[in-house]
C-alpha cells in the first residue's frame, strides 16, 4: 500500500507541476509587450522613414503583443507598423486571399545579434520551408520606406504597399526564438506560433479569424472532457470508493467508458480538421493517436481481466493502473499544448486548469483520509 501511495503522489504532482508550468506560461505571455500602447505615440530613437501620428492603432494578437498602426497616406499607397516583443525572432505580417497561410504574401523582419535590420517578402507557396520563397508574391512594396527598428525590448517593423486596397485577411507569425534567417538564402524557418484575423481598415476593428470554429471548439471541449476530466474521475471513483462494491466497479467502468467514447470521438474530429486545415500539428496529434492508442488498450485489458484468484492478476493490476495514470497525464499535456496550437487564449487554459486543481485538492484529500484510516 506503501507503493501505491507514493505512485499516487508522484502522480498527482506530476500533475500539479504541468498546472504550474502553463500557468507560468499564460503570465509570462501575458505580461509582454507592455513597453508600446496605443495610448501614446511612438517615440523611438532610430526613427522610422514616415510619420505615425495620426495612424489607427490597434492590438491585433494580445496573446504574442502584437500592435498594429497603419493608414492610407497617398493615392493607392498604405503605410504599416507592427510591433512586437524582440525575442530575437522574426515577426511576420501575411496578406491573404482567404485567410489561409499557404498562397498569401507576407513581409518579414528581424534584427540578428549584431544589430543588423532586415526586412524581407515572401510568398508561401505551401507548408515546407523550400515553399517558401524570398522576394515573391503579389505586396509590391514602396521602394526606400521600409525599416525594421529594435528598441525597448521591442522590434517595429514599418512598410508601405502601393495599392488600392490591401486584402483585409491578415495573418501575424513569430518565429522560433534564435533562429533568423540567414543572409545565404534568406531560408525561412516554420513559424512557432501564428494567428489568422480580418481588419475592417475604415473602422479600425480587427477580429480573429477562425476557421471551422465549431469543429476546433468540438474537438478541444471533447478531448478535453473525455480524456482529461472523466477519466481522473473514473480513476479516483476505482481508488476511493472502494468500500462501496460493487457499485464502484460499475460507475468506475461507466465513467471510463463515456471518457474513452468521448476522446475517440474528439481524436477522429481532430484528425478531420487537420485534414481540411492542412496545419503542421505532428507533435500534438502523434500524443493524441498515442493516447488513444492506450484507451484502446484499457478497452481491450477490461474484456481480458483475469479471474480475482488468478496469479496473472496482480500484473494485470499494474498494467491497467500504470497504464492509465500514463493516459491522463499525457491528456493533460496534450490538452494544454492543444489550447496553445489553437490561439483559444488564456481562459481555456485557466479553466482548465482550475478544474486540475479541484482534482488535485481532492485527491489530497481522498489521499489523506485512507492514510489516516491505514
Amino acid at each position: 500500500m506503501k507503493t501505491s501511495f507514493k505512485f499516487s503522489a508522484f502522480f498527482y504532482f506530476s500533475i500539479f507541476l504541468i498546472f504550474q508550468i502553463f500557468s507560468f506560461q499564460i503570465l509570462t505571455v501575458n505580461s509582454q509587450g507592455s513597453t508600446d500602447s496605443c495610448n501614446s505615440n511612438l517615440n523611438l530613437k532610430g526613427e522610422l522613414l514616415f510619420d505615425t501620428t495620426s495612424f489607427h492603432c490597434l492590438s491585433v494578437w494580445d496573446q504574442q503583443g502584437y500592435i498594429l498602426r497603419y493608414m492610407r497616406t497617398d493615392t493607392n499607397v498604405w503605410s504599416f507598423v507592427l510591433s512586437a516583443p524582440n525575442t530575437n525572432a522574426y515577426i511576420a505580417m501575411g496578406f491573404s486571399k482567404n485567410g489561409k497561410m499557404v498562397g498569401s504574401t507576407a513581409v518579414v523582419g528581424w534584427v540578428s545579434n549584431d544589430g543588423t535590420a532586415t526586412m524581407k517578402k515572401y510568398f508561401l507557396g505551401g507548408q515546407s520551408p523550400d515553399e517558401v520563397l524570398p522576394d515573391e508574391g503579389n505586396l509590391q512594396l514602396v521602394n526606400f520606406t521600409s525599416s525594421v527598428v529594435a528598441e525597448d525590448s521591442r522590434i517595429y517593423m514599418a512598410f508601405q504597399l502601393n495599392t488600392e486596397m490591401p486584402s483585409n485577411r491578415l495573418i501575424y507569425s513569430v518565429g522560433p526564438t534564435g533562429m533568423l534567417p540567414s543572409a545565404a538564402d534568406f531560408r525561412l524557418t516554420e513559424h512557432q506560433d501564428q494567428i489568422s484575423t480580418s481588419l475592417n481598415y475604415n473602422s479600425g476593428q480587427s477580429e480573429k479569424s477562425t476557421p471551422y470554429a465549431n469543429l476546433r471548439r468540438s474537438h478541444g471541449l471533447l478531448n478535453m472532457f473525455g480524456w482529461a476530466i472523466f477519466m481522473p474521475i473514473g480513476v479516483m471513483v476505482a481508488r476511493y470508493l472502494r468500500q462501496y462494491d460493487p457499485i464502484w466497479f460499475y460507475a468506475h467502468t461507466t465513467i471510463q467508458s463515456l471518457g474513452f467514447i468521448l476522446g475517440f470521438a474528439g481524436v477522429i474530429s481532430g484528425l478531420v480538421l487537420n485534414n481540411r486545415l492542412q496545419n503542421n500539428v505532428n507533435r500534438h496529434k502523434g500524443i493524441g493517436i498515442f493516447i488513444l492508442v492506450l484507451g484502446c488498450l484499457q478497452v481491450i485489458a477490461l474484456l481480458a481481466r483475469p479471474d480475482k484468484s488468478s496469479k496473472v492478476r496482480k500484473y494485470w493490476n499494474w498494467y491497467h493502473y500504470i497504464t492509465g495514470r500514463v493516459l491522463i497525464m499525457l491528456a493533460t499535456v496534450n490538452v494544454f499544448y492543444g489550447i496553445h496550437l489553437g490561439n483559444a487564449g488564456s481562459s481555456w487554459k485557466a479553466g482548465f486548469a482550475v478544474v486540475l486543481v479541484i482534482f488535485l485538492i481532492t485527491a489530497a484529500l481522498f489521499e489523506i483520509r485512507m492514510w489516516k484510516r491505514k
